[in-house]
């Protein structure tokens, strides 16, 4: 038996109302310009616009005390060396590159570097390895009471549970 992608079609429409402009989605055709639109709507100020991001910035690293520079190194650095170890991992099963010494080393270059981020974020948050080690197995440990992975427990998380 075949199976034939079925193609479904959101529309988007835009309503002004006297609460703000309200968005209301059906199946059918996407209205790019509409789409558009509806992004840069759902899209904050800060993410918009270079003065309020700056402002923004400036108020987290002088009234929140948040070392702003180290933190954005680490997230972007994080999400990137984690995506260059996901695509040797990707290649590896989806596209027939070989489980070879070569790609293990390469594999291990990149959590290398993830581990170097990782360091980054920890100083930003002004915390250690340690600490980081212990609140996740505290974590894992409230979520997992048996001590063992459970699918029930994993889907269906407690309240306040991250």
């Amino acid at each position: 038996m075949k199976l034939r992608r079925q193609e479904t079609m959101l529309n988007i429409a835009k309503e002004e109302t006297p609460e703000g402009t309200k968005f209301t989605m059906s199946q059918n055709k996407i209205d790019p310009e509409k789409y558009v639109d509806f992004v840069r709507q759902t899209t904050s100020q800060p993410s918009l616009d270079w003065p309020t991001l700056s402002k923004r910035l400036t108020e987290l690293e002088v009234k929140d005390d948040c070392n702003v520079t180290q933190l954005m190194t680490a997230a972007f650095g994080l999400t990137a060396e984690a995506g260059e170890f996901a695509e040797v991992v990707k290649k590896m099963f989806l596209q027939g590159k070989p489980y070879t010494e070569e790609n293990v080393f390469h594999m291990k270059r990149e959590m290398g570097d993830i581990m170097w981020y990782m360091a980054q974020a920890c100083m930003a948050l002004d915390t250690d390895f340690n600490e980081i080690l212990s609140m996740n197995v505290e974590k894992l440990s409230a979520r997992y009471p048996e001590g063992t992975f459970d699918v029930q427990y994993s889907e269906n998380r407690k309240e306040g549970d991250v």
